[in-house]
C-alpha cells in the first residue's frame, strides 16, 4: 500500500516526501507543478535513492483523482495541493475558493469510494487569527482574516463532518506555523515562482543579489519591535511532524488535530538578524505599509503534538537560516 502525496513537488510536500521514504513508506506524487518544477523529482530521486512514482495531474478534475487510484494501491494521503499566499487570497479570493476547496473535495470524494480511509490534511495556524500573545493551543476558537486561512477552515469543518458521518475514517488536521529553511543537502528548497510572497524566500534572494532589498511591511504592530511576530519552523521539523501523524493514524485515531510550531516567536527585524549571522551577508530593508490580512503576532504552544505525537522540533532559528542560505547560494536561481 501506498502514501499519495498531492502537491508533493512543492515545498513542504517534497521535504515531506523524503522523510516518509526515509520512515520507510511506499510513496506517489501527485502534482501539477503550478506552483513547483519537475526538476524537484530528479532531485528526490537522487537524495532518496528510490525511483519514486509522480503524476502529472490536474486534482481539480474528479476524473484525474480517480485515475490515480484506480492506477495504484493507496491507503492514505497526505494533502498538500493547493493556492497558499494569504496577501494573493485577499486579491483573487474566488482563485483560492476554487482550487483548495475542489481540490480537497475531489480526493476526498475519491477516497470514499476507493476505501481509503487515512488522511493527512496541510492546515493552518492561520485559522486561529490574532493576534494572540501566548501560544495558542488547538481548542482556540476561529478567527480567520484571509481568505486563505478561511479555506482552511472550510476543509476543516468538511472533515469533521466527513468523520461524523463515516467513523471509519482517520483524519489528521495539522496546523502549520511558518514553515522556512531547506534539506541539509541544498538540494531542495524553497523556490516561489516570481516574488515572493513569504519573508525568508525573499529575504535569501536578497542576499544572493537578485533583488535589491527587502520589504519590512509595518512597523507599527503591536510587538516588541514593531514587526510582525510569527513562529517560524524548519520544514524538516515540519515534514517529520506529517510522519509522526501517519503512524498515529495507523493505530485508528479518529480525527485529530495538532499544532506544528515551535513554540517561540520571532519578529521579522528578528529574522533578518539570524540570517545576517548565518550568511555573512547585510541584508538590506525597507518599511513599507502593511499588508491586507496580517495580524500582529501568533506562535503555537506545541504541546499536544509532544504528547501524543511524540514529535517535538529540533531546530533553531539560525539553523533554519543557515539552511535557507545554504539552499539558495547553490540555487541561486532556484530549480
Amino acid at each position: 500500500m501506498s502514501v499519495l502525496v498531492t502537491g508533493g513537488a512543492g515545498y513542504i510536500g517534497s521535504h515531506t516526501v523524503l522523510e516518509l521514504i526515509e520512515a520507510g513508506f511506499d510513496v506517489i506524487i501527485a502534482d501539477n507543478f503550478f506552483n513547483s518544477k519537475p526538476e524537484v523529482i530528479d532531485r528526490l530521486k537522487e537524495l532518496s535513492g528510490k525511483d519514486i512514482k509522480c503524476v502529472e495531474a490536474e486534482l481539480c478534475d474528479r476524473g484525474a483523482v480517480e485515475k490515480i487510484f484506480d492506477e495504484n494501491d493507496i491507503d492514505s494521503v497526505i494533502h498538500f495541493a493547493g493556492l497558499k499566499a494569504v496577501g494573493e487570497s485577499v486579491e483573487i479570493p474566488l482563485d483560492y475558493y476554487s482550487v483548495n476547496l475542489d481540490t480537497a473535495l475531489n480526493v476526498l470524494h475519491v477516497m470514499k469510494g476507493r476505501g481509503a480511509r487515512n488522511f493527512v490534511f496541510s492546515s493552518s495556524a492561520t485559522v486561529y487569527g490574532g493576534p494572540h500573545e501566548k501560544g495558542v493551543t488547538e481548542d482556540y476558537p476561529y478567527s480567520v482574516h484571509s481568505p486563505y486561512g478561511r479555506t482552511k477552515m472550510f476543509i476543516e469543518e468538511m472533515l469533521k463532518d466527513l468523520y461524523i458521518s463515516d467513523n471509519s475514517f482517520n483524519i489528521a488536521m495539522l496546523r502549520y506555523f511558518n514553515p522556512i529553511g531547506a534539506h541539509r543537502s541544498g538540494r531542495i528548497g524553497e523556490d516561489p515562482s516570481g516574488i515572493p510572497n513569504n519573508l525568508v524566500p525573499y529575504v535569501a534572494q536578497v542576499a544572493v543579489g537578485r533583488r535589491e532589498f527587502v520589504g519590512v511591511y509595518g512597523d507599527d504592530y503591536n510587538t516588541p519591535d514593531g514587526t510582525g511576530v510569527r513562529d517560524y519552523i524548519h520544514v524538516v521539523d515540519l515534514a517529520r511532524g506529517h510522519v509522526a501523524a501517519l503512524d498515529k493514524l495507523s493505530g485508528k485515531c479518529g480525527l485529530v488535530t495538532y499544532n506544528l510550531g515551535t513554540g517561540e516567536g520571532s519578529s521579522v527585524l528578528d529574522v533578518i538578524k539570524a540570517f545576517e549571522e548565518a550568511s555573512g551577508i547585510s541584508i538590506p530593508y525597507k518599511v513599507l505599509p502593511r499588508r491586507a490580512g496580517d495580524i500582529d503576532m501568533i506562535f503555537a504552544d506545541p504541546g499536544l503534538a509532544e504528547r501524543e505525537l511524540g514529535w517535538k522540533t529540533e531546530f533553531t532559528i539560525l539553523d533554519m537560516c543557515r539552511d535557507t542560505w545554504n539552499w539558495q547560494s547553490n540555487n541561486p536561481e532556484g530549480y
